[in-house]
């Protein structure tokens, strides 16, 4: 893992094939338990996403507040606000965004009251890279899918306005 850690200047031609950071696709990782926020973000960093870490979930509200996001990978167990609570505060303010929950226990009863809360992926720690990995990729790509389901047409950008609105 230390190869892909490296600064890519005065990289190696075999290093050349690491992924470089897609900047469009950022990703929110909230954790209380410092080892695995560290760990969980240098994964998704190496794998080349836009990646900001958050302590708790009043932190990662702030980080909210302050940047645009694609993904948020929190805990539930968390002081100050939960990752049950952080779901709410986005719902509750419209905001868009799908949640990976990846927690040591499910925090069912929640769930069961207010299913709306439910995040797109639950992952049960402990839970390997690839599983991390595969959850955040598949959440992206449903993500992208809806919306281009709802984009413009490829060619209206390329139309004239008189052509698109004939009267």
């Amino acid at each position: 893992m230390t190869a892909k850690l490296n600064s890519q200047a005065g990289e190696s031609a075999s290093e050349s094939n690491q992924p470089k950071p897609n900047l469009r696709q950022r990703i929110l990782v909230v954790e209380d338990d410092a080892d695995i926020r560290q760990l969980n973000a240098k994964v998704l960093a190496c794998s080349g996403y836009h990646v900001n870490a958050a302590e708790d979930g009043a932190a990662a509200w702030d980080a909210l507040q302050r940047n645009r996001y694609d993904l948020v990978v929190t805990d539930n167990d968390m002081p100050k606000v939960t990752g049950v609570e952080l779901i709410k505060k986005l719902q509750d303010t419209q905001m868009n965004l799908p949640v990976i929950m990846a927690t040591g226990t499910l925090p069912d009863e929640e769930f069961a009251r207010y299913p709306c809360l439910q995040p797109a992926v639950t992952l049960l720690k402990p839970y390997t890279f690839d599983e991390l990995l595969n959850a955040v990729k598949a959440v992206l790509r449903a993500t992208a899918d809806a919306l281009e389901e709802i984009a413009p047409p490829p060619n209206w950008q390329g139309q004239p306005l008189t052509d698109r609105f004939r009267l």
